[in-house]
């Protein structure tokens, strides 16, 4: 599983030409599965994200989480960061997830991060989004699930 994490001061998904989610200040999360993520693996990389000090304190220091700050949290399922580049010029997408088992991880991700921080946005799994952000720093980090934890 990977998870590319913004700071945002704001972030918004549009499909069809319709605003479906917005948020204020915090975490716009970019979330792609590949093959043997489980409900663990969404469980473990949940938590990470929402225990990362990566706010500025009144110090300047990144000492607080996303709970401190009293942010928001969007969610938005992206395949493409599974995409493998070595052979070509044309990305391969065989390690992601297939889309019937992604969506169900994905849904699960996005219930378990509610039941740990509150309400949440989120995309729409599998539609042509636009997501536009307003990155905080920019302060932007790849979650690797094989780089957090042994599996």
């Amino acid at each position: 599983m990977r998870i590319v994490l913004q700071n945002v001061l704001s972030a918004q998904v549009t499909i069809n030409d319709e605003i479906v989610s917005t948020i204020g200040r915090g975490f716009l999360l970019f979330v792609g599965f590949t093959n043997g993520d489980n409900e663990e693996t969404a469980r473990l990389m949940a938590d990470k994200a929402l225990s990362l000090r990566v706010f500025a304190d009144e110090r300047g220091l990144t000492n607080k989480c996303i709970q401190d700050i009293k942010g928001e949290v969007m969610s938005v399922s992206q395949f493409t960061l599974y995409a493998n580049v070595k052979g070509g010029r044309r990305p391969s997408f065989t390690d992601a997830m297939p889309p019937l088992e992604a969506t169900k991880l994905y849904d699960y991700f996005n219930t378990y991060l509610t039941s740990k921080f509150g309400k949440i946005e989120t995309g729409i799994f599998g539609a042509d989004m636009k997501v536009s952000l307003t990155n905080d720093g920019p302060f932007t980090m790849l979650l690797d699930s094989k780089d957090l934890y042994d599996r």
